[in-house]
């Protein structure tokens, strides 16, 4: 190596990154994705325990909500519905009035063929998954999907399974495998993402305020108090 490469080889190593006020590739938007709520159904639930339903079925809700308003392509899914499972929770559905549930046989959503032919009609390059149970619900169509080429994203709170140590060995195989996980919350603030879009602002705040626990209280109280927003 000629003195000349290596001081350009060390100029390359020492070169400053430079920041611009833009977002990362990474982060969500509501344009870039298709949403898949899967199995959030009374037959499933009961058998949930590493996260409690009354937590489960609001973030479950703050998912639907934040996807519904911010209009992300969104797909609800149940298994056996009318046979076991029983009917999908209000809260998910709610949000979406009038939209048709695909029901399946398949434990893997990915390896139903009405399921797919919905996500290839939308054409989105990422998948984000919400559902019961993580370890067969949720692994089966995450898995599926990165290996097709997909980028997945997995809410690990708005999702559960029959216990803790089975929820979280899925979503450590799934990361693994390189899903990103997030929460119900983060999802919501990812969509919004600068408070200065005062066209969303109301609507954010207000599933913030109706499903966000603490922070959606810090949000009532300070508007009532002082009348305060973010931003």
């Amino acid at each position: 190596m000629t003195a000349a490469t290596t001081t350009q080889a060390n100029a390359r190593n020492t070169a400053k990154p430079v920041a611009t006020a833009t977002p990362g590739a990474m982060l969500l938007n509501p344009h870039d994705h298709t949403l898949v709520m899967i199995d959030f159904q009374s037959q499933m639930a009961f058998a949930t325990h590493s996260i409690d339903a009354i937590t489960l079925r609001s973030n479950a809700g703050l998912v639907a909500s934040a996807a519904a308003g911010f209009g992300v392509s969104t797909i609800l899914t149940t298994v056996a519905e009318k046979s076991f499972s029983g009917p999908m929770f209000d809260e998910v559905t709610a949000p979406f009035p009038g939209q048709a549930l695909l029901d399946r046989t398949s434990m893997n959503t990915w390896e139903d063929e009405a399921v797919i032919r919905r996500i290839n009609e939308i054409g989105k390059p990422r998948i984000v998954l919400a559902g019961l149970w993580t370890s067969v619900c949720i692994v089966g169509p995450a898995l599926s999907a990165l290996d097709q080429g997909f980028e997945v994203y997995v809410i690990a709170d708005a999702s559960g399974d029959i216990s803790a140590e089975a929820h979280h060995r899925a979503m450590e195989r799934m990361v693994q495998a390189g899903a990103r996980p997030i929460t119900s919350l983060q999802y919501l603030l990812e969509l919004q993402r600068d408070w200065a879009r005062t066209e969303t602002y109301d609507m954010t705040t207000g599933i913030a305020r109706k499903f966000g626990g603490g922070y959606g209280l810090g949000i009532t109280y300070a508007k009532a108090m002082f009348n305060a927003h973010e931003g």
